[in-house]
């Protein structure tokens, strides 16, 4: 017992520090109406839980968002980086802050990123949509991150 003890401490530590895996990555649904934007923000996901200061620089940098917003934002359980980056990316597109996005997002989400965007008149198809689809481009090619399976 006392040599089990430290082991089953030590998997207790790891499954609390694990990263997000590939079960959280496919349980991540943004549901844009779009596979690749979908597939672009679990990746993104991923990268930001890698990179979190990347993540926030960019965020800060090309969508105009303040560093510090960014940052409380990834701090909050109810948030991914895929969700903050689609919230700050379309506030951009449809010319409103990125805080006005997120108010939007929390206040009614039900049918996913593509009920939002549609509320914001940039649903998939629109022009507004395929500048986000650049825009996701732009951030991918910044970051030399290859596309995310499925896309090619």
């Amino acid at each position: 017992m006392k040599r089990a003890l430290p082991v089953l401490v030590l998997l207790a530590c790891l499954a609390v520090n694990a990263p997000a895996g590939a079960q959280d990555a496919a349980a991540y649904t943004p549901a844009t109406g779009d596979a690749a934007v979908d597939r672009h923000l679990a990746d993104i996901n991923e990268y930001a839980a890698r990179y979190p200061a990347a993540f926030a620089d960019e965020m800060s940098r090309y969508y105009a968002v303040p560093r510090a917003y960014v940052e409380a934002m990834q701090q909050q359980p109810d948030w991914t980086a895929g969700d903050i980056f689609m919230a700050c990316a379309l506030a951009q597109i449809v010319g409103q802050p990125c805080r006005a996005v997120v108010r939007e997002w929390s206040r009614d989400h039900e049918g996913g990123w593509e009920a939002v965007a549609g509320r914001l008149q940039a649903e998939p198809g629109s022009p507004q949509y395929r500048r986000l689809r650049s825009a996701l481009e732009a951030t991918y090619r910044r970051w030399d991150r290859p596309v995310p399976e499925g896309e090619k």
